[in-house]
């Protein structure tokens, strides 16, 4: 049985992933540092593998404690390592730029000095689709050219670089650099979902609170754009797809022809801010009150990916909908309106 080290496993991403690996076999080692994640949802998923529960372990570790990290390595023999943990509210960033560098940088490095001094030398990347900056063209493909526009964006890209020239220097390594677009979504059970600390930075777990009741109004941030209704386009995916995606980088590391690859996981499609938030209305029976607010300063226009490499090469697609997207976030929403907090998730883990 594989045995595959997952940081940042406790998170949004990183939970569905956990789940959907332990359910094609592997046995997981999640390390996180509960920064912007819960315990609670390592039981659910615990609960949800059924009889492959017993092949999760949790450790609570910061990647920045090199010793605590060198004690995981040294217990354990990893075939693989999927790296999710990582600070991501862009926002956040521009203000606290060195708590980014710090944290994003400092603990990847560390990872990374760990993975070689054990010899694990097999590496997925949670990089992102904010390395692509504000497009010229889309849609986005792997070779598009990179820039980012904030301290969030530059991490993940100097990350990007980082892998490519420890590759170069050392060829034993197998690197898959995962550019995601926009997730959306919960797991189908609405046992596990997205439960950001503090306000939402991004649209739908905004919206999900907007449903809920724990927010007056979402504020749509420019309605001027040259797209179908005046919003931001992006390319939303669902968290289940996203998930199988990892699943295929990972299966694709025993491929003796990869080195450090790149490839954009989303739907190749571009959906607006005001066609999402109707198909979540629909689904959901809720109204959405909307504030209509200027243009927010590093928001492109329209940026949607080009999936044919993931595709062709990881043999993946992602299958799921808009409205499944809506649908399975809904769910998770209205059975855990404070997320992990809900009164009654308490009682039931």
């Amino acid at each position: 049985m594989k045995v595959v080290l997952v940081t940042g496993g406790a998170g949004y991403i990183g939970s569905h992933t956990v789940l959907q690996l332990l359910l094609a076999g592997f046995k997981v080692v999640v390390v996180d540092n509960l920064n912007n994640s819960s315990e609670v949802a390592m039981h659910r998923v615990r609960e949800l593998a059924g009889e492959f529960g017993s092949n999760l372990s949790v450790n609570m570790v910061d990647l920045r404690d090199r010793a605590a990290l060198e004690e995981i390595f040294a217990s354990t023999q990893f075939d693989a390592v999927i790296h999710f943990a990582g600070l991501k509210a862009v926002g956040e960033s521009v203000q606290k730029p060195l708590l980014y560098y710090n944290n994003n940088l400092i603990g990847t490095i560390t990872l990374l000095e760990v993975m070689a001094a054990h010899g694990c030398k097999k590496l997925v990347f949670s990089s992102s689709a904010t390395v692509y900056g504000w497009p010229k063209q889309v849609p986005c493909t792997e070779e598009s050219p990179l820039s980012a526009l904030n301290p969030y964006g530059r991490t993940k890209l100097s990350i990007e670089e980082m892998c490519r020239d420890i590759y170069q220097a050392d060829s034993e390594w197998k690197m898959i650099l995962l550019r995601y677009f926009n997730l959306v979504g919960a797991h189908p059970s609405g046992y596990i979902g997205e439960d950001p600390h503090g306000i939402p930075n991004n649209l739908m777990p905004y919206v999900q609170q907007v449903a809920v009741g724990r927010r007056a109004a979402l504020t749509v941030f420019g309605n001027d754009y040259n797209t179908v209704d005046g919003t931001g386009v992006r390319d939303y995916i669902h968290i289940i797809d996203l998930a199988d995606g990892h699943v295929a980088a990972l299966r694709k590391l025993d491929d003796p022809n990869i080195g450090c690859e790149v490839y954009n996981l989303g739907t190749g499609k571009g959906t607006s801010v005001l066609e999402m938030v109707k198909a979540f209305e629909k689904v959901s029976g809720k109204k959405i009150p909307l504030v209509m607010a200027g243009r927010r300063p590093g928001d492109a226009e329209i940026v949607y990916a080009s999936t044919e490499k993931a595709e062709r090469e990881l043999n993946w697609k992602a299958k799921y909908s808009i409205e499944d997207m809506c649908r399975d976030l809904w769910n998770w929403a209205s059975k855990n309106p404070y997320g992990y907090q809900s009164q009654d998730s308490t009682k039931q883990s």
